[in-house]
């Protein structure tokens, strides 16, 4: 798995309805693989979306993970859980 950051959004519905300058309606930060790791490890439900291609996905992507390619995201924002961490990469 790469380094790099790892977007975590409490609701991950920011993408979808503020405008790019408005202030996110949701708690945002960012985490490490590592720290996303431990997350899985304590068992802490996490919605993990992989927001890439569905030929990056199908190539690579994290055990658990959805694919919800980011032009789609919008669309399918209603599946994407209210509660608890979700986590796009």
């Amino acid at each position: 798995m790469r380094r790099s950051l790892i977007a975590i959004a409490a609701a991950g519905l920011l993408l979808m309805g503020a405008s790019p300058a408005a202030p996110p309606d949701f708690p945002v930060s960012f985490v490490s693989v590592d720290d996303l790791k431990k997350l899985l490890d304590q068992k802490i439900r996490v919605d993990i979306i992989d927001v890439r291609t569905p030929l990056e996905y199908d190539a690579l992507h994290i055990k658990g993970a959805r694919g919800i390619p980011l032009r789609t995201l919008r669309e399918r924002a209603s599946g994407i859980a209210r509660s608890g961490p979700v986590v796009l990469y």
